[in-house]
């Protein structure tokens, strides 16, 4: 029956099997394991590596399936998004040889003993490793990834609250090729672990991840202006870093990073003591920024918005959510920075129409606006922010119609 069906498509199934494969490799997963159903010959074009290149499977690790790894290493499928796990990683490891991405974001019930297991030898086709949530973690297994993975360029360790200035000594030790590090809500760490990544160690000859180039500190709240001096001096390549809610960081430290021209987006969302002067050292400073986030930073008011109009003619997006900014600020940045395409004002209870007008006349480049919260706009102002060519998005919660 099935091959009466593929001799029905005469057009469709006489091309050559690669042909089907250039073509199956356009669908979406779910139709990609259909099409294999079909007949024979789909089936046999589906399974064409050039079909799955780039597919991450995801997988729910329960009862022992022996097909599964066999059919995954046949598609050449090489990323993997465990979902739960009910039994040993060591599976995983050992059914696709040349695993290049391992996502194990939300598998709570993770520990060092299951990551020993898995990772027991060298793995050196691995480059990227999540493990966010995996809230039973510890530096103990850091000492194992960065015995065996030694060429990982991604690792994510958000929410990992039990990693210390231990595991950034052993990750600045031993993962030279370390492009991308987050460390959100890793509260235990501090100014000592990221001298660590940036090449200041007296416990090793050589330390350091001078290839970072990106950093995520989100909610580390035992930093201080201290990590951002080393984060200047030791990581050069240095792109983007999220310092959001690191109520230490201060004015001060952001002085340091205004001196870093890789760095191209900064997130200081709040982050209570970052004031207006912080903004007047990132423009002084020749900062390069595309980016820049200090929504509910409450020190943040017009002044910093006109250092801003002087200096950071590079930003693309800015967002101001909750500060203390006002038309006047508006106007500033609105005569200055022609290629904003992205702008956040939102609950900035002082904005009204005037700035509305000025920001449809001038910033045509415009694509996305949050006005949530701001209450004191009207129509009138809103018509002229819908007259921007390019403006696909536009947030207007709590806006009270008037």
């Amino acid at each position: 029956m099935e091959d009466t069906v593929c001799r029905s498509l005469v057009h469709i199934s006489s091309l050559f099997p690669e042909i089907l494969a250039m073509i199956f490799s356009h669908l979406d997963v779910r139709d990609k394991g259909r099409v294999a159903q079909v007949c024979v010959a789909w089936r046999d074009a589906a399974y064409h590596r050039m079909v799955w290149r780039n597919v991450e499977a995801k997988l729910h690790l329960r009862r022992a399936n022996p097909s599964l790894f066999p059919s995954l290493v046949k598609r050449g499928i090489r990323r993997v998004q465990v979902l739960s796990v009910r039994r040993s990683l060591r599976d995983v490891m050992a059914g696709i040889p040349g695993l290049e991405s391992l996502n194990l974001s939300g598998c709570y019930n993770i520990t060092d003993v299951g990551l020993s297991q898995a990772f027991s030898q060298e793995l050196s086709s691995m480059v990227l490793l999540n493990l966010s949530l995996c809230k039973q973690v510890t530096d103990s297994s850091l000492g194992r990834i960065t015995q065996y993975l030694k060429n990982l360029e991604v690792l994510e360790l958000g929410g990992c609250s039990n990693i210390t200035n231990t595991g950034l000594l052993l990750i600045a030790v031993s993962l030279k090729r370390l492009k991308r590090l987050n460390l959100r809500s890793c509260r235990h760490i501090s100014d000592q672990g990221i001298g660590y990544l940036a090449g200041m160690c007296q416990q090793a000859a050589t330390c350091g991840n001078p290839e970072l180039e990106h950093l995520g500190l989100q909610d580390c709240q035992k930093l201080t202006d201290q990590a951002l001096k080393h984060v200047s001096v030791g990581l050069p390549r240095l792109q983007t870093i999220n310092l959001s809610f690191c109520g230490s960081i201060t004015d001060t430290g952001i002085k340091f990073l205004s001196k870093m021209h890789s760095l191209r987006e900064l997130n200081l969302r709040s982050c209570d003591n970052i004031s207006d002067n912080g903004l007047g050292f990132l423009a002084e400073g020749g900062s390069r920024l595309s980016s820049l986030d200090v929504s509910f930073c409450d020190k943040v008011g017009d002044q910093g918005l006109a250092y801003l109009s002087q200096g950071l003619f590079s930003l693309r997006s800015l967002s101001l959510g909750s500060c203390s900014v006002s038309d006047d600020g508006i106007d500033k940045i609105v005569n200055s920075l022609h290629d904003l395409t992205t702008l956040n004002i939102g609950q900035c209870s002082r904005i009204t129409d005037k700035s509305l007008s000025s920001i449809g006349g001038k910033l045509k480049q415009l694509k996305s606006i949050d006005l949530y919260g701001c209450t004191r706009i009207t129509t009138v102002g809103l018509e002229k922010i819908m007259q921007l060519p390019g403006l696909t998005t536009l947030n207007l919660g709590l806006w009270h119609k008037r």
